[in-house]
């Protein structure tokens, strides 16, 4: 009886462990009953006379009795292989353990039957000798972060070798990477001691750019506080110049309306009053602020003060016309 090459179907259960158990079966060819029907998604090979006749097609089918027979039989559906575990050295010389999963389509049943003896085990082994070549070009922290471009790297490899055999695989996939015990515990002290150096690179950083910000603050409270002080210092010094100039402008205000007020009638009477109110005052004030006192000889004489004061006014008003008829007289002898 001739067996077929009918992609192999496998059938997982799990035993007392949980593992999985691959089971390979083949299924007799289907005899030559003149009218066929082929199913859906598969593709059936005819010889006639022992050569290669057509392939069937899904649907109905004629065959010639005893001159036709069905020789192969292709599944068109897309094919999943587990890829077994094997051992392969990276680049750093680490023995790994890694097993995969392999997608796979037949694209041509006819160099699917004629271009290899069992397309399976064919791509199989091609999958596990392509994986090895890829691991010895990759460091082992490598193979953790580049997982993705590992897989494709095998793809590629295994369609350059598989499209001879009419075989396109689609996807390859890494299931499991185990490591030796002792690799992996200086993978995780490796990790720990990372770890360590990033918390303290950021609490170092934290300091720092908690430093930076204290400064900061001050740097900003001192330059605030200097403009404040700058800024009472000016308001200050305005004040100030407009506090003198209100009192020069009153204070000539005050001696204009004091001229204008001597020049009117009984204007000596008033001013002698007014010295005399001013004496007064000073004299009740002399014991309040020292007690050092320099009293004249006639101090409770207040007329005869007054009258003083009143004389050395009147000198001073005759005084003043007099430089001012020299001052003219000067000017016109400057003149000639």
């Amino acid at each position: 009886e001739v067996f077929s090459s009918y992609p192999v179907r496998s059938a997982e259960g799990s035993g007392p462990a949980g593992a999985a158990a691959q089971q390979r079966w083949a299924s007799s060819l289907p005899m030559n009953t003149v009218v066929l029907f082929v199913p859906q998604q598969e593709a059936w090979v005819v010889e006639r006379m022992g050569r290669f006749h057509r392939i069937l097609e899904p649907g109905l089918n004629f065959l010639i009795p005893l001159l036709d027979r069905i020789r192969y039989v292709q599944s068109l559906k897309e094919i999943v292989i587990n890829v077994p575990e094997q051992s392969a050295v990276s680049l750093d010389n680490v023995t790994l353990q890694i097993d995969g999963v392999l997608y796979l389509r037949i694209l041509d049943p006819f160099k699917a039957s004629y271009g290899v003896e069992d397309p399976e085990y064919a791509v199989t082994q091609l999958a596990q000798t392509t994986m090895r070549s890829e691991l010895g070009k990759l460091t082992l922290d490598k193979v953790f972060r580049e997982r993705e471009c590992l897989n494709s790297n095998i793809v590629h490899s295994i369609n350059q070798a598989s499209d001879e055999w009419g075989i396109r695989c689609l996807r390859y996939e890494i299931k499991d990477i185990h490591v030796p015990p002792r690799v992996k515990e200086s993978m995780q002290m490796q990790v720990e001691a990372e770890r360590k150096k990033r918390a303290t690179v950021l609490e170092s950083e934290g300091t720092r750019e908690a430093a930076i910000n204290v400064a900061e603050g001050r740097k900003q409270a001192q330059i605030l506080a200097s403009e404040g002080q700058k800024s009472e210092q000016i308001n200050m010094a305005s004040g100030e110049a407009q506090a003198i100039l209100a009192k020069a402008e009153a204070k000539a205000k005050a001696i204009s309306m004091l001229s204008d007020a001597l020049t009117e009638q009984n204007g000596d009477a008033a001013a002698s009053l007014s010295v005399a109110e001013q004496y007064v005052s000073a004299f009740s004030n002399l014991a309040k602020k020292s007690n050092t006192i320099l009293l004249p000889s006639d101090a409770g004489n207040i007329s005869g003060m007054v009258t003083q004061a009143m004389t050395i006014y009147g000198a001073l008003a005759k005084s003043s016309p007099k430089v001012v008829e020299k001052s003219d007289d000067f000017g016109s002898q400057s003149s000639q």
